[in-house]
């Protein structure tokens, strides 16, 4: 049964997109929403300094508490169905969320869009907090609405339709180590939305193919990147298509028992060569969410996402689902 849906609030532009869709993914799970906001203390010096009077530090200690409290009370308005409660906290953002999240099935954070690019702006607590919590972490751009959701409404109003539904949940998947725990978060957000599932998977080229040797379909492959796609039929390609089989069918085979366990989800395989990173940020662009993994690593220093992860994170499009995994 799903747990509790968490989410940060601060003073951020991000903060609203990541407060809605957590309210909305709250609805979707049948589950309550909690706000969890973090006071960070004033730092040694400027807590003593002469001109910051005692007036002072409590303005700002009531404007940093009143926050989320009145994002709690709009989110009640928007969304009367979903039971909201708000927590208030004191410590090191990343620090205290992570701690806070402890129990929940999903943690909500707002990600800053990058300026003049489809994207994310990874800030340091959110970085730290995907690194280091075992909660699934969805990350928020700012300006994400509702009808980013939906397939485009086929009258061109760039609202939402309902005839369309759900746009599809993207999956990014190794099928070298397929963690269960990635693969059941992104069968089951594909289930709640009554959409397909994508499942994304990059394959590398073959030496004589990669490098150039004489004879290879590399200029074509460029002109026609589906020729290394299912059923690989053209026969200029066929020397070099055995790796796009194989890739294929292993990634068929990972899906089986999933797609038996969840027989309404319609999964669409998706393997073709090059980098995974690079193909989840395309699929993105037509995705309600794009789901990632990340091995948990012990370690309590530094930084470990991984390579893909890191990537998605910096440039998709849509909300990104970080899933730790052993």
């Amino acid at each position: 049964m799903s747990r509790t849906v968490t989410v940060g609030v601060d003073g951020s532009r991000e903060s609203p997109a990541a407060v809605e869709w957590a309210a909305r993914e709250a609805r979707l799970r049948g589950v309550p929403l909690r706000l969890v906001g973090v006071r960070e203390p004033l730092p040694g010096p400027l807590a003593r300094a002469p001109f910051l009077g005692a007036e002072s530090r409590q303005d700002w200690t009531v404007r940093s508490e009143r926050l989320p409290r009145e994002t709690a009370d709009g989110v009640r308005l928007r969304h009367p169905d979903v039971d909201v409660t708000v927590e208030q906290h004191t410590g090191r953002p990343g620090e205290t969320l992570v701690t806070a999240a402890k129990g929940s099935g999903l943690l909500v954070l707002g990600s800053r869009g990058l300026s003049g690019v489809g994207g994310f702006l990874l800030g340091s607590v959110s970085q730290a907090v995907v690194a280091h919590t075992e909660v699934p972490v969805v990350l928020v751009r700012a300006g994400e609405r509702d009808a980013d959701e939906y397939e485009p409404d086929p009258a061109g109003t760039g609202g939402p339709f309902a005839a369309t539904g759900f746009r599809p949940v993207v999956l990014g998947l190794d099928t070298a180590r397929p963690a269960e725990a990635v693969l059941a978060f992104a069968f089951e957000e594909a289930a709640r939305r009554t959409t397909a599932l994508r499942v994304v998977h990059g394959w590398t080229l073959p030496p004589y193919v990669a490098f150039g040797l004489p004879g290879d379909p590399e200029p074509y492959l460029e002109a026609y990147p589906e020729a290394y796609a299912p059923p690989y039929d053209s026969p200029y390609v066929q020397p070099y298509a055995e790796p796009g089989r194989q890739a294929a069918a292993h990634l068929a085979a990972v899906l089986r028992p999933w797609k038996q366990r969840f027989p309404a989800v319609e999964v669409v395989e998706d393997s073709r060569p090059g980098s995974p990173a690079d193909h989840l940020v395309d699929a993105s662009r037509d995705a309600s969410l794009v789901v990632v993994g990340r091995r948990i690593r012990r370690s309590p220093f530094g930084i470990h996402i991984g390579p893909v992860a890191h990537a998605v994170l910096h440039h998709a499009t849509a909300p990104v689902a970080v899933v730790a995994h052993g």
